[in-house]
């Protein structure tokens, strides 16, 4: 098939890449090149992950995949510290990047930003690619023009590693655009056990939930005289998540700069 987009995935043993397998190969305008493992490189995708039929060949690292294979896009759904890794070799190396990860620091995300400009190369990095989440952050950044007292509930499985969750900090960023700062609850409220009112960010509070159980979930809660508005959104399972990546793989091979965000390819 012609224009077919070339594919390759960090991270396949994870419950997110056996979501993309499955998306990538019921997509007729995709095609898996390659996978990469570190734990599993020499090997072939069927070792690892039986239900998909494509049994590409897996590779230990970025870079041996590089040189010995021919793709547009590299898909991430690995971890932090890997990601973050991937995003810069990538761009780098002027190859279109899909990041799934979270845990991108502001410096990082402006320094990926200046990298992916001057090689003219496109990145998406999505803190989270379920279309609901990216409209209930919308939401939440239409409500802050009214509500000024805000507070973020971020609950996620006990495997996540890092808190607040990427979801959460997009949230409070686009809420910060329409709110201004403001020290919320009584000006003389004490902790008694530290981190109890949550992460501060311009005096709105973020909290973290880790449990076994959860997959993705959020909502933002607004207080107002006599009233409290809840915008909130939940990922069943990770199945949610792959429209978000389908529509960024798409999307990347038209960009020439570094994105953050769905909110800013969705129309």
């Amino acid at each position: 098939m012609t224009n077919q987009i070339r594919v390759v995935l960090a991270g396949p043993r994870g419950k997110m890449g056996l979501e993309a397998l499955q998306l990538i190969e019921k997509t007729d305008s995709f095609e898996l090149v390659a996978v990469i493992d570190y734990k599993y490189g020499g090997s072939k995708l069927n070792d690892i992950q039986s239900v998909v039929q494509n049994n590409v060949h897996v590779y230990e690292t970025f870079e041996e995949c590089m040189n010995s294979e021919k793709f547009d896009v590299l898909l991430d759904l690995t971890n932090p510290e890997v990601g973050k890794k991937h995003a810069f070799m990538a761009l780098n190396n002027k190859i279109r990047t899909v990041i799934g990860t979270t845990g991108f620091s502001s410096a990082e995300l402006e320094e990926l930003k200046e990298l992916a400009r001057s090689n003219e190369t496109g990145c998406i990095i999505a803190p989270n690619f379920a279309i609901g989440a990216i409209l209930m952050m919308k939401f939440s950044a239409m409500a802050a023009k009214y509500f000024q007292d805000i507070e973020i509930l971020e609950l996620h499985h006990d495997q996540k590693l890092d808190a607040p969750s990427g979801t959460a900090l997009k949230t409070a960023e686009m809420i910060k655009g329409a709110r201004v700062p403001k020290q919320q609850g009584h000006p003389n409220e004490i902790e008694t056990i530290e981190g109890a009112r949550g992460a501060n960010v311009e005096g709105m509070r973020i909290h973290s939930i880790r449990l076994p159980g959860l997959v993705a979930h959020q909502q933002v809660m607004f207080g107002g005289e006599g009233q409290v508005l809840t915008i909130k959104h939940d990922s069943m399972n990770r199945g949610s998540f792959m429209s978000g990546v389908k529509v960024s793989i798409e999307t990347v091979m038209k960009l020439d700069e570094l994105v953050y965000g769905l909110e800013n390819i969705m129309e």
